[in-house]
């Protein structure tokens, strides 16, 4: 009888703990649904911050032939990209994917062989992004595009660089932001260690297959930034211009420098856990972008 008793209880505890289980799967699995957008953008960020420092790293060891090799590179395919004057396609349509583009084009600026050119900064949204070649949907889902046919993103004059990105994803920001530009802000452009600023002159809504604004204009130093509009629906394209200017001179320009101060023991232990921590956090919080994105394919949730 006591056997029969003991049992039943441990069955029971068995069955709670089964429903306790479930029931937290499935909150677990609500909760990764619900703040996917700001895990999966927590996720877009550190991959860009990782793309730009490895973009860094591979300019600096850059000797000065190299550099040299691709900024001549780029400055003559945009010379005869403006005697040939051939236009551009919107970035987001299916003709993105132009059979046309030679093999020169994605070898120039291509610095780390990985498809990254550069990258954009724009501080009054605080959008930092690698540039990649060409807009198709793997480039566009991870950072900036350079649109195929504009100038590649050296300035110089008889040049319009035209970069483009999402606005509106629910897995990253990317662009989102970019209607928030008004005239007389300023972005830039970060391309083999050299930096390219940009002031906002003119802003337009046009429609997909309205192009002229992106066309090459004599003498001057354009560039244009681009995303779809108007948020979720995207039936146009806002179109955000900028014409070079010198360069501002960074916060504290002039100021003596202090050497940086050496970690003693105990700090350089404080840092370690920290980033032990921060490892594991970006690791749990990819795991559960994971089961999200997987909960969100199972049941055709659109992201």
């Amino acid at each position: 009888m006591k056997k029969e008793k003991k049992k039943s209880s441990a069955k029971a505890i068995v069955q709670r703990v089964a429903v306790i289980a479930v029931f937290a799967l499935i909150a677990l699995i609500g909760l990764n649904v619900l703040f996917y957008p700001q895990l999966s953008d927590y996720i877009n960020n550190k991959n860009a911050s990782r793309a730009i420092s490895g973009y860094d790293r591979a300019v600096s060891s850059l000797n000065r032939a190299d550099y040299g090799a691709y900024l001549q590179a780029a400055r003559a395919y945009n010379a005869r990209l403006y005697k040939r004057n051939a236009g551009v396609r919107d970035a987001f349509s299916a003709a993105r994917n132009d059979p046309d583009r030679s093999d020169e084009y994605w070898s120039l600026l291509n610095v780390d062989n990985d498809g990254m050119m550069g990258y954009i900064e724009i501080d009054k949204i605080k959008v930092k992004l690698p540039i990649y070649h060409g807009t198709d949907d793997a480039v566009l889902a991870a950072g900036a595009g350079h649109l195929y046919g504009s100038s590649l993103p050296v300035g110089g004059a008889d040049t319009h660089a035209v970069v483009t990105a999402h606005t509106g994803l629910p897995s990253a920001e990317l662009f989102t932001g970019l209607d928030q530009l008004k005239t007389g802000d300023t972005f830039a452009f970060h391309v083999l260690g050299d930096t390219y600023t940009y002031r906002v002159d003119r802003i337009l809504t046009v429609l997909p297959d309205q192009v002229d604004a992106l066309r090459i204009a004599p003498g001057r130093d354009y560039a244009t930034l681009v995303t779809c509009t108007p948020y979720g629906i995207n039936t146009h394209r806002l179109l955000v211009r900028g014409t070079r200017i010198p360069n501002p001179a960074a916060p504290g320009a002039g100021n003596v420098q202090k050497a940086p101060q050496k970690l003693n023991w105990f700090q350089q232990i404080l840092r370690n856990i920290f980033l032990a921590f921060a490892g594991a956090f970006e690791a749990v919080v990819t795991f559960f972008v994971k089961i999200a994105r997987w909960v969100m394919d199972l049941f055709h949730i659109a992201y």
